[in-house]
């Protein structure tokens, strides 16, 4: 039976439109533009530029042939061009890749041929990759070269500089909405640590949303001052690029993450906010005394994956940066669960604080549902803080899907949830806590080790800067933890032993490492310790 609220109420152009991240840019220009929206060294763009600078890329890249459905790849740093890629791409329809600049040719080739890019603009740095990876490919994108001044070397990736190319563009370009929010508005691939990387495929709905969500979560006013600590080829920034622009905020760009230049940084522009893996508050813990100085104001750090140590976060806070924890993939667009703070908590001793802390919490006001569960029968685990599950998530801020993979797709969704394959406890606030990723759960004499309670433990050694835990094959008991470790500069000798005897003080006899290995660890260009590699190391240790 029709309801009385469907007669005659059909959505028009009047009471409906498409919601695309890309109009925050027009609302921003038009209301504020003489305000600061980029920074780089010594390059300043008021909004009314910036907007001018996307058009004309939207209207180089039209010109050329570029529209709805294109791939338009990138190879770049945090500069002005990756805030501008964000908007000009999108404003004609096609779709963004960004690429991880950590990669070889070969992963690059892989992913221009299955992302079928039409183009490519990517910064000198850059330039042996990415010709080496383009000479692969059957079909040649048209590339183009951004010869950023604040870097000044490289390899010259092509005769058409970028500057050069924004000046075939028309300043005033009208763009429009894709016709569906549910078009496609970048391409992410996966690390692809087991075979290929997996394309992930965002929609203009969801990058809208989530851009939202982070602002709501972050209770971020207007005209935030951003650090580009994080990677913009990293899940779209974790839609920043966008979230800053809807506030009418400034992108402080960085090239590469350097611990003194993020504090020289902070204290020059007065950042206000900026994103990361906890390696990167863990660096600037380590820089000398002088270069903390001189910060007065208090800055707000989002940071994902593993969650910093009690120290860790204890002597951030008093260099006056407010750490908060959220959790996401690749997946669903970055973050989509916070650790919602509650004012009680701030009494607790440190250690109970940053414990709180460490939590995955809950999900985001855009987020429509997350599930501690079973895997195999989807039904949810216990709130009791004890009992393990997956997590499973659900909503507008979860991917389209898999690009050409229908079979990754469908086992992704299987069972009306998005399975994450990170295993973790459900406590009786709601709040989700992580205890493991299924593959990197250690299972000694059929007693399952969570690899994040004993680096949780090495972290509390005085003398350890950073740890990590695998699994290593055992005859007896099929597997014992293996940590890897690094040292601070300043620990003096130390020995295997007296890392083991710490831990058999703090944990159950069964979970205590076996073999301990000093080293550096191997991380991705996002800071994440690469754990597949330590895995293989622990195989080959004698």
């Amino acid at each position: 039976m029709t309801s009385i609220f469907d007669q005659g109420l059909a959505p028009v152009d009047a009471n409906y439109a498409v919601q695309s991240p890309v109009d925050f840019i027009e609302r921003t220009a038009t209301v504020y533009p003489e305000y600061p929206a980029v920074i780089h060294g010594a390059i300043r763009y008021t909004w009314a530029q910036t907007y001018e600078r996307c058009r004309r890329l939207a209207s180089a890249l039209k010109g050329r042939g570029i529209g709805r459905g294109d791939t338009v790849a990138v190879m770049l740093p945090n500069i002005p061009a990756m805030v501008e890629a964000h908007f000009g791409v999108p404003m004609i329809g096609a779709v963004l890749n960004t690429l991880n600049v950590r990669l070889d040719a070969e992963a690059i080739a892989f992913m221009l041929e299955h992302g079928e890019a039409k183009v490519v603009i990517a910064d000198r740095e850059f330039g042996e990759v990415i010709k080496d990876a383009v000479s692969r490919l059957d079909t040649k994108p048209l590339v183009i070269d951004v010869d950023d001044p604040e870097y000044g070397e490289g390899v010259q990736v092509s005769d058409l500089d970028y500057d050069a190319f924004l000046q075939e563009g028309d300043p005033a370009f009208q763009w429009s909405f894709p016709d569906n929010e549910w078009d496609a508005i970048s391409l992410n691939y996966t690390s692809g640590t087991t075979g290929n990387p997996k394309g992930v495929v965002y929609h203009h709905r969801g990058a809208y949303i989530n851009a939202i969500g982070n602002q709501a979560v972050w209770s971020m006013d207007m005209h935030p001052v951003y650090l580009w600590t994080l990677p913009m080829f990293h899940c779209n920034g974790w839609c920043f690029p966008w979230t800053i622009t809807a506030m009418a905020g400034t992108h402080v760009c960085l090239r590469r993450v350097d611990p003194e230049k993020i504090l020289q940084l902070i204290r020059d522009h007065q950042v206000t906010h900026m994103c990361g893996a906890p390696i990167v508050l863990n660096a600037l813990l380590n820089v000398p005394e002088s270069a903390k100085a001189g910060i007065d104001h208090e800055v707000k750090s989002m940071t994902a994956g593993a969650a910093p140590p009690a120290q860790v976060i204890g002597a951030i806070e008093e260099m006056g940066i407010q750490v908060t924890h959220v959790y996401g993939l690749t997946e669903v667009y970055g973050p989509v669960t916070v650790c919602a703070w509650k004012t009680e908590w701030d009494s607790l001793p440190l250690h109970n604080r940053a414990r709180k802390k460490a939590r995955q919490g809950v999900r985001y006001h855009t987020l429509a549902g997350t599930m501690v569960g079973d895997p195999n029968t989807m039904e949810p685990v216990p709130k009791d803080g004890k009992t393990i599950g997956e997590i499973f998530l659900r909503g507008n801020t979860v991917m389209k899907g898999y690009l050409k993979n229908p079979k990754a797709t469908e086992e992704a969704f299987r069972g009306g949830w998005f399975h994450t394959g990170d295993l973790a406890v459900w406590h009786e606030d709601g709040y989700m806590e992580i205890k493991d990723r299924l593959k990197d759960i250690i299972i000694s004499g059929g007693e399952n080790i969570s690899t994040i309670e004993v680096e949780d433990t090495l972290y509390r050694h005085p003398a350890v800067l950073e740890a990590a835990v695998v699994a290593r094959p055992d005859e007896k008991w099929g597997e014992t933890p293996c940590a890897f470790v690094t040292l601070k500069p300043e620990a003096g000798q130390v020995s295997e032993e007296d890392i083991i005897n710490f831990c058999r003080e703090h944990l159950a006899r069964f979970k205590v490492p076996k073999t301990i290995v000093f080293s550096e660890l191997p991380k991705t260009s996002t800071g994440k310790i690469q754990k597949f590699v330590l895995r293989d190391q622990a195989k080959e240790l004698d």
